[in-house]
């Protein structure tokens, strides 16, 4: 006698829509280190298709720093500086990688032209923009290795304004005499040698750049 199929995920449905989401990462936690075999891909496949539906972001809100209350010479971070960054963990979480890469660039650029204290919330949470770009080129190469990018000359250039950003994060920190917060990202970045070309099918999915 087969199972009831219809049920058990009946059942399944019912415990999500009440679960406490903690309690639910535990679960899926537990879930994907099970060692069930393609658990771990066809989970990342289900969040990016759920990412695509709901609109990869592509622009970086342009108040995602303002001035400090106590002193307007420095910078300080704002909630949507948070938020954009969330997003990005999200999209290279997911195997979109490139598509985070861009956002991230973003928030390199919008440091340009700011001052920030050597310790306090702006160079604390600098440092994690700098973690998160090294693992959203990680995440890169392994879309690229899957054959996931869409569109590779979109991709390259991705890469190159990231170098961009960075190199002029540097300049700009070093003409105020600051402490450059990205030297994790800088190094990933510098010594990522992409080809001009990619030779790999892309594999149709329905994540995108």
């Amino acid at each position: 006698m087969r199972p009831a199929l219809g049920h058990v995920n009946l059942m399944a449905d019912t415990y999500l829509a009440n679960v406490q989401l903690d309690d639910l990462r535990k679960v899926v936690r537990d879930l994907l280190a099970s060692g069930l075999p393609g658990i771990g891909p066809t989970f990342c496949a289900a969040a990016r298709a759920r990412i695509v539906r709901q609109g990869v972001a592509v622009a970086v809100p342009e108040d995602v720093f303002e001035n400090d209350g106590v002193d307007t010479y420095f910078t300080v971070p704002t909630d949507a500086l948070r938020s954009t960054m969330v997003e990005a963990r999200c999209l290279y979480g997911s195997g979109m990688g490139f598509a985070a890469i861009r956002l991230l660039s973003g928030l390199v650029r919008q440091t340009l032209g700011r001052r920030w204290r050597y310790e306090g919330s702006t160079m604390a949470v600098l440092n994690e923009l700098d973690i998160d770009i090294t693992q959203a080129i990680q995440s890169s190469k392994e879309e690229m290795e899957a054959g996931r990018v869409a569109n590779y000359a979109v991709a390259l250039e991705f890469v190159q304004d990231l170098r961009c950003a960075i190199a002029e994060s540097r300049d700009n920190v070093e003409s105020w005499g600051g402490e450059f917060p990205f030297e994790r990202a800088e190094f990933s970045v510098e010594f990522w040698h992409l080809p001009l070309r990619i030779d790999k099918p892309f594999q149709q999915e329905t994540a995108r750049l």
